[in-house]
């Protein structure tokens, strides 16, 4: 189709197979060290916008589904280690060769919210959907999508690392791509590869649709070096323990962001 026109490609190609991915993220934090002796670990921050990105944190307005209240501790910023931003906006020039660019909904994260919706919303929310939900099943579904808050430096949140970034692609200062869900929808729903594993028959015109768009998120977001979070076709990281464990690299550059 012109109107992508050499990304089109992205469009078409199948994400594959998760399963690996699925696995790498257990007990990611437990597992990956962070390499302290690196020029990268006490990279400084910097503010995406900067960079030339697009962007509005999604936690500090009340225009906000599922949740339509602002979070107490959201901030306004959207900041990232700088590292990160620039591959961010070589992504987004990538993307503005079809008339497309990034959105940002969401980068370093206050632990104030993370724990809002790690300890409150989401426990919460289940247990509203299904009363008999409790204990480690309760916690092991919360944790498909939110990780837990800590000030351990060597157990980060992956957002409170400065090299995690929620996003989407919408056309240049207009409409976002279709993706099939909402940001955080954080149900099945969600996964990466939703649409991959719909039988043929049961596809509609809108599963088409957000099926090509999140295979092109994805691949312009892996070939630039991301990792993308197996349950969330929004979430992307380069350099935190997610990253490292999901791309095999071992090692983390980043802990809390400073």
């Amino acid at each position: 189709m012109a109107r992508f026109g050499a990304l089109e490609e992205l469009r078409s190609r199948p994400i594959g197979d998760l399963s690996a991915a699925r696995a790498a993220r257990k007990d990611f934090r437990t597992r990956i060290a962070i390499r302290r002796d690196n020029r990268l670990y006490g990279e400084a921050m910097a503010e995406a916008r900067t960079f030339g990105l697009k962007g509005s944190n999604f936690y500090a307005s009340d225009r906000n589904p599922p949740y339509w209240q602002r979070v107490e501790g959201a901030t306004e910023k959207l900041l990232l280690r700088r590292t990160v931003a620039e591959k961010l906006s070589r992504v987004d020039q990538r993307a503005a060769e079809a008339g497309l660019e990034l959105f940002l909904f969401d980068a370093w994260r206050p632990r104030a919210v993370q724990a809002f919706f790690h300890d409150v919303w989401m426990p919460r929310e289940l247990q509203r959907r299904d009363p008999t939900m409790t204990g480690t099943r309760l916690m092991e579904e919360v944790e498909r999508y939110w990780s837990a808050p800590s000030a351990d430096e060597n157990s980060p949140a992956p957002h409170a690392t400065g090299g995690a970034v929620d996003l989407t692609l919408r056309w240049k200062d207009g409409e976002s791509l279709w993706m099939g869900s909402l940001f955080d929808d954080v149900t099945e729903l969600a996964g990466r590869d939703r649409f991959e594993i719909l039988a043929p028959e049961n596809f509609s015109f809108s599963d088409q649709e957000a099926r090509a768009n999140r295979r092109l998120l994805h691949w312009l977001m892996t070939e630039e070096g991301f990792a993308g979070h197996p349950e969330e076709w929004w979430h992307f990281s380069w350099g935190d323990q997610m990253w490292a464990s999901l791309t095999g690299a071992g090692e983390a550059h980043y802990g809390l962001a400073p």
